[in-house]
Order: C-alpha cells, then sequence, then structure tokens
C-alpha cells in the first residue's frame, strides 16, 4: 500500500510516498512525471520514514543538511537503479554532466538513456538529479521545472533567494 503525504518547502508544496518503511518518491507540484494520489493510496503524515524526510528536508532547505540518510525504495529498471545510485555520489553542490555520468556507469555512449534515466528519478532532492547539467555546463531539463532546478544549484551553492518560489502552472 502506498502511503503519503504533503510538505510545504521553498519550491512549494512536496508529495512525498512511502511503502510504510521507505521512502518511495518525492514530487514536486507540476512534476513532470509525478504521480496523482490514487483512491487506493492513504494520507498518514507519521508514517515511516516521512518524520525523518521532513527533519532532513528541512535541514536541507535552512542549509544545514549536505547528504539525506532516508531509507529509500524507488521503483525502476535495473538500468535506472544504476543511474539513480550513481547520481546519490554526485556530491553537495557540484555538478555533472550527462555524458560524464555515463562514462562513470561505463556506458560511455549512453549519454541519452542517462538522462532518460534521470528525469525518471522519483525521488527528487534527495537523489540529486538537479545536479546533472548539459555537456555545455548548461541547465537542462528538470522534472521539476527549470526555475527549481536553478534554485536547488543556487541554494547549493549559497546564492539562493530567501523565501518560497512562486510558480505559474
Amino acid at each position: 500500500m502506498t502511503v503519503y503525504t504533503a510538505l510545504e518547502s521553498p519550491l512549494g508544496l512536496l508529495l512525498l510516498t512511502g511503502d510504510g518503511a521507505a521512502l518511495t518518491g518525492l514530487y514536486m507540484t507540476g512534476h513532470r512525471h509525478g504521480p496523482a494520489i490514487a483512491a487506493s493510496w492513504r494520507r498518514d503524515d507519521d508514517a515511516p520514514p516521512f518524520a525523518a524526510a521532513r527533519s532532513q528536508l528541512a535541514a536541507y532547505f535552512a542549509g544545514e543538511r549536505r547528504v539525506f540518510d532516508l531509507p529509500l525504495q524507488p521503483s525502476g529498471t535495473p538500468f535506472q537503479q544504476a543511474v539513480w545510485r550513481a547520481l546519490a555520489q554526485i556530491a553537495f553542490g557540484e555538478t555533472l554532466s550527462y555524458g560524464e555520468l555515463a562514462r562513470r556507469l561505463g556506458k560511455p555512449d549512453a549519454a541519452r538513456a542517462v538522462g532518460l534515466a534521470n528525469g525518471r528519478n522519483p525521488l527528487s532532492i534527495v537523489v540529486p538529479c538537479h545536479r546533472v547539467v548539459g555537456a555545455s555546463v548548461a541547465l537542462t531539463g528538470y522534472g521539476g521545472g527549470m526555475d527549481r532546478k536553478a534554485w536547488l544549484l543556487a541554494h547549493e551553492r549559497g546564492t539562493a533567494p530567501s523565501g518560497q518560489l512562486k510558480f505559474t502552472l
């Protein structure tokens, strides 16, 4: 059974999903590949690991946390899982190109496939897909929107504006 909760953040409302033991998703409002809340889902603001996720996200947004320590259970293909594990290795405040990420995975010709898997990451922020940029260091696609990607990168550089971002959807 999927349980969920919602959390206000500087990026707007975040939807957190879980299986009662691990975090299975973290989506922003209007997330490109985000799920719709199904009738079979149950809202449970206190289900594990939502309290820990809430606390760690608050610390991240306050600039006090750089690494997340949460039980995660994202659903995806073996290749997607490999990409997501590699994303988790990109250090706070650093960026990496899709091509470099593909090389690190031992698949130097798979930059496009890496980009597609990156775009399907169900655990935004916690699994830092926002840290992947184009070959020219240009900001490229982000499921939560380019404004949010830019904000997250600026936040990690210590240059993000204070307050909540305003979005028109």
